[in-house]
Formats: C-alpha cells, sequence, structure tokens
C-alpha cells in the first residue's frame, strides 16, 4: 500500500481497510479473520465524523473459540525451540518493516493520528519484535547451592496463554509493546484491542502469521468490553492479563481476573506533571512542554498535562508556550505536514471539550484561541472530532484540571515559589506515570527527579521511551512494568527442580533394611 492521497474521509478509510481485508472485519483465530456473531460495531473517520464500515462484536462463544486456538497455539510455541522462536520474532520484525507504510497509511486512515506519527510508531513496532527476538533464545535460569546432596536449579516457563487488553489512543504501538514480550518468552497471545480501532492490530497478526507464527500463537479478539473483554478476563484457560487503559476499567479488569485466580500487568493513566525552573534553558524548555502534551494531540497516557514554572520566568514561559501551540498545524491527518489531528473517538472528545469548560469555571484562563483554522471548518474536515492546542493558565489545586487525566491538547499552568513547592505539586495527584524537571542544576535536576514519584522521569527532556527500558507507573497509574528486559520476568514463572546426587536412605526407620 503506498500513501493515500484522499483526505481522510470514510471513501479513504474504506479502501485502505478494504486493500488489506476485502472479505470484512473480524477476530483472527488460527490464522485466518472470522466473523463475530455478535451486534455490530461501527467504525468512525475521527478526521470526519464519517463512518466507513463495521465489525460484528465475538461475543462470549467467539472469545471461547479464541482462547481455544490460543491454548492450543501455546502448546506448540512452548514446545518450538528457543533458537526458533527467536528466529521466527526476527522474521516478524523484518516483515513489520516491510510493511510499515501500509501500517503507518492504515494507522492513520482509521484513528486519524497524523501520519508523521503512525510512520514513527509503525518502525518502533518492528523494532519491538527485534529486541525481543534477541531475548528469546537468552531466557536462562540458575543454580542454587543448597544443603545436602542435591543439584538444584530453576527453569523459566511461559504462563501459557496471555491477554493483552489495548487502547484506542495508540493501536498498533501498544499491539506490538503488549505481544512482543510474552512471545519471545513463549506464551501465545490473545489481544483485545479497544472495539474503536481494532484494524491495525488485526493487519499485524496477520503479517506475524506470514512472517512463521503457529496458528493460534498471536490471536486477535475484536469486540465489546462488556462482552468479549469480561470473557477473556475472567477464564481460568488465561495465565496473565496485561491492560492500558483508564483507571476505573483497569480496576474492573483487575477485579475480575483476580476471582478467577489471574495475575495482571496494568499500565494506567497519569496527571504528569512537567516542572520548569528559571534557570533552565526556556526555549527548549518550550519545544519541550509542546511536544509533552500536543504530540498524539495529548491522547498519551504520559502527557505533561500539568505545566509548572518558577514564578520569576511563569509569564514569560506561558507566553512562549503560548506562541509555539499557535504555529501547530492541524489538518488532514493523511497530509505528511499536519502535525496535530483529532480526538480519535467521538465520547472522548465530547469529554475533552467538557474538561476545558470545567479548568475555565475553576478559575482557568485560557491563553490559546479556540477557534478552529479555516483549513478545517471550510473542509471536508469539519465534522471531525478536533479539538485546539490548549493552554489554561492559573490552573491551581483546586482547579478540576489539577487531578483529572484530560486525555486531550489540554495543559494547565501555575506559578511555583520553591523547590519544595513544585515537589509537593507534582506528588499532588494519585497518578504516578511520569514526570519532568528543567533546570540548568545538576544536583537539583537529580534531587527533583528522585523526589518525584513516577515511574518515568525526564531532565531536560520529555516523552522518549524506548522498549529496552522499563516502563509502568506508581499509585493509580498501575502496578508492574511493561518492558526492559524485566518484562520477561513478568511472561514467565520460575520453576524449581531438585535432583539429588548422591542415594537418600530410608526416610522412616521401619523402612531400612
Amino acid at each position: 500500500m503506498t500513501t493515500a492521497t484522499a483526505t481522510s474521509s470514510a471513501s479513504a478509510a474504506r479502501a485502505a481497510v478494504d486493500a488489506v481485508f476485502p472479505r470484512g472485519l473480524g477476530s483472527f483465530l488460527d490464522g485466518r479473520i472470522v466473523a463475530g456473531s455478535g451486534e455490530q460495531v461501527p467504525l468512525t473517520a475521527a478526521a470526519t465524523g464519517e463512518e466507513f464500515t463495521g465489525f460484528r462484536d465475538a461475543g462470549p462463544e467467539g472469545a471461547d473459540a479464541i482462547l481455544a486456538g490460543a491454548v492450543r497455539g501455546a502448546a506448540v510455541w512452548a514446545a518450538t525451540g528457543a533458537f526458533e522462536r527467536a528466529a521466527i520474532l526476527r522474521e516478524v520484525s523484518r516483515t513489520v518493516a516491510e510493511h510499515a507504510e501500509e501500517l503507518a497509511v492504515l494507522e492513520s486512515v482509521t484513528t486519524g493520528k497524523p501520519l508523521r506519527d503512525t510512520r514513527v510508531e509503525a518502525a518502533k513496532v518492528a523494532e519491538m519484535f527485534g529486541y525481543y527476538a534477541g531475548w528469546a533464545d537468552k531466557l536462562t535460569g540458575r543454580t542454587i547451592p543448597v544443603p545436602g546432596d542435591w543439584h538444584t536449579y530453576t527453569e523459566r516457563v511461559p504462563w501459557g496463554v496471555v491477554v493483552a487488553i489495548t487502547p484506542w489512543n495508540a493501536p498498533l504501538f501498544t499491539a506490538g509493546w503488549n505481544a512482543a514480550a510474552p512471545l519471545a518468552a513463549g506464551n501465545a497471545v490473545v489481544v483485545k484491542p479497544s472495539e474503536y480501532t481494532p484494524v491495525s492490530t488485526l493487519r499485524l497478526a496477520q503479517l506475524a502469521h506470514r512472517a512463521g507464527l503457529p496458528e493460534g500463537v498471536f490471536n486477535v479478539a475484536a469486540g465489546l468490553g462488556g462482552t468479549v473483554g469480561a470473557a477473556l478476563t475472567s477464564d481460568p484457560r488465561v495465565g496473565k492479563v496485561s491492560f492500558i487503559g483508564s483507571v476505573a476499567t483497569g480496576r474492573r479488569v483487575a477485579v475480575a481476573a483476580a476471582r478467577a485466580g489471574i495475575p495482571t500487568v496494568l499500565e494506567l493513566g497519569g496527571k504528569s506533571a512537567n516542572i520548569v525552573f528559571a534557570d533552565a534553558d526556556l526555549d527548549r524548555a518550550a519545544d519541550g512542554a509542546i511536544a509533552a502534551i500536543f504530540s498524539g494531540a495529548g491522547q498519551s497516557c504520559v502527557a505533561g498535562s500539568r505545566l509548572l514554572v518558577e514564578r520569576g520566568v511563569h509569564a514569560e514561559f506561558v507566553e512562549r508556550v503560548a506562541e509555539r501551540a499557535a504555529r501547530l498545524r492541524l489538518g488532514d491527518p493523511l497530509d505528511p505536514a499536519t502535525e496535530v489531528g483529532p480526538i480519535i473517538t467521538a465520547p472522548q472528545f465530547t469529554t475533552v471539550t467538557s474538561l476545558i469548560e470545567a479548568g475555565i469555571e475553576d478559575g482557568g484562563r485560557r491563553v490559546t484561541d479556540a477557534a478552529l483554522p479555516a483549513r478545517l471548518t471550510g473542509s471536508a474536515l469539519a465534522g471531525g472530532h478536533w479539538v485546539m492546542p490548549t493552554l489554561l493558565d492559573g490552573v491551581t489545586p483546586a482547579n478540576r484540571l489539577e487531578t483529572t487525566e484530560v486525555f486531550g491538547p489540554v495543559v494547565g499552568a501555575d506559578a511555583f515559589d520553591t523547590e519544595a513547592e513544585a515537589i509537593e505539586r507534582a506528588n499532588g495527584t494519585a497518578f504516578g506515570l511520569a514526570g519532568a524537571v528543567w533546570t540548568g542544576d545538576v544536583s537539583r535536576a537529580h534531587h527533583v527527579a528522585r523526589s518525584v514519584n513516577a515511574g518515568t522521569f525526564w531532565i531536560n527532556a520529555y516523552k522518549t521511551i524506548h522498549v529496552a527500558v522499563p516502563f509502568g507507573g506508581f499509585g493509580d497509574s498501575g502496578h508492574g512494568r511493561s518492558s526492559g528486559p524485566g518484562v520477561l520476568d513478568e511472561y514467565t514463572q520460575t520453576k524449581a527442580v531438585w535432583v539429588p546426587t548422591r542415594a537418600a536412605g530410608a526416610p522412616f526407620p521401619s523402612l531400612s533394611y
């Protein structure tokens, strides 16, 4: 597939989907697309608000069939030698890289994400599979000295079936992020993408199967959370569940899984503080603040949605950020020049706009323009879920935006006077996913990084992550880590094996001869 030249309309999205799935959408099981039997789920182009296609919910019966296939696939995959698994995953990486432009276009037209972003994400997915391919043949156990005549060692064995529930904001990226590691560890994976954005995940599974993954090893359950999601997170055939999404839904998933005795890895929301001191490089910090909140239209769990600025430079810095925000280009997601896309779902668009109003009601002062540019209002994109990059100043701890995750292009700014105050404000929410500090003082930088409760923290930077580095949160932002070498411990269990090195005596005197 080449880059589309049409606007990101329903017709463009439909054409892109039909080119890859000529028989329609469904779930992916045993190497093929399987139509669901539940209610019809519509898919909408975020850039125009038009419905472009749909699919039938897999339902509990479909989830049951997918799990049965995954159990079969898990047995085959676990029995496959580690070096062969590594070779297959390297081939998956190569195949994804070969189809990166196709995946990027498909992701862009079905989610409304700018092509400049989806191209990066497609390349990152190829990198994820390549990275974990390198670990697949290096999962070793340990020999443990113990008292007596024993040879004692450990093995790392897969859970069997891992269910990964992924969100609508980055479906392709999170599908790779949550599938590559458990596959490397020898598990079969069932990805349950958001019902709003299943298309790129289905294509990724197709490509992985084409690259050599056996049937049932990488499956996609397309459907609603109340049917498919509920069935997958409460079935005893599932070894482990990973979830990315909201706090409320994550808690429901964790409770349902716990009742079935299934452990979970949760990556939930964030309300991350971006702290700017007066001695920082203010131009660089302003660029960082823009990237922190407006890339991806703010639809990111690590978005720097709280901007805390030392009082002496607060007014100047807010002006610099507002000036940069005004220059950002909103437009057709398929235009490589577009920098900010629409809100991906209609319900989230309503949430974002209502929270902007709440922030203003609570005393925030809107610094940036609310009016959409003429290139949107005067085009076919006028019906899309568009929100202008929004900066509210004077967002105090009493403002609802201080602790409420917006998940849109909205940042609340406020001033602070002391380092201690900045740290206290940063830690003043139940979240603990990410944060950053901008300063020229090395000692202060490390002190603030150590003091802020966040699973990821940047110094004079923002929003860089990599599959090789652990990622996860504290508090309401979840538990467990979803990347880095250590994530392989999440997707394996440790088995201890005891072998006597000398024949033991009789266990009871009466059995002596």
